[in-house]
């Protein structure tokens, strides 16, 4: 059974800079799209990011792009959201979630189907 593990969340000032990771043991890795999600309280699941199973197509939300990276090590089955510059609005619980790559890479919430138990990003002086 597919399963995803999220980790690298912490507390940071503003300004300071993270690296999640998330990985996948036992993952036919180039099969799949990997997408970064983040919950803040109250508010809804929004995308941040994704990749594709290549590692070449990458999709941003506006509110990150140029700030984050997402990057994937198929040989550690592993994919990274380095987050620079951070904000306190990017605080919240991110997930990161699998879907088939079917050539696209949406960051459309309902599309993803396997999803890991989340990190906390807390951003604060």
């Amino acid at each position: 059974q597919l399963q995803l593990t999220e980790s690298g969340g912490d507390l940071v000032q503003p300004g300071e800079s993270l690296r999640l990771s998330c990985t996948a043991p036992g993952l036919t890795f180039h099969y799949y799209v990997i997408g970064w999600f983040r919950q803040a309280p109250g508010k809804e699941r929004e995308g941040v990011a994704c990749i594709d199973g290549n590692g070449v197509k990458t999709n941003y939300s506006a509110s990150v792009k140029g700030r984050f990276t997402i990057s994937r090590d198929g040989a550690k089955n592993t994919v990274y959201l380095q987050m620079n510059d951070l904000k306190p609005e990017d605080a919240g619980i991110y997930y990161c979630a699998a879907l088939i790559d079917l050539g696209g890479v949406r960051l459309q919430v309902d599309e993803y189907d396997t999803w890991g138990q989340g990190t906390r990003v807390t951003v604060s002086s």
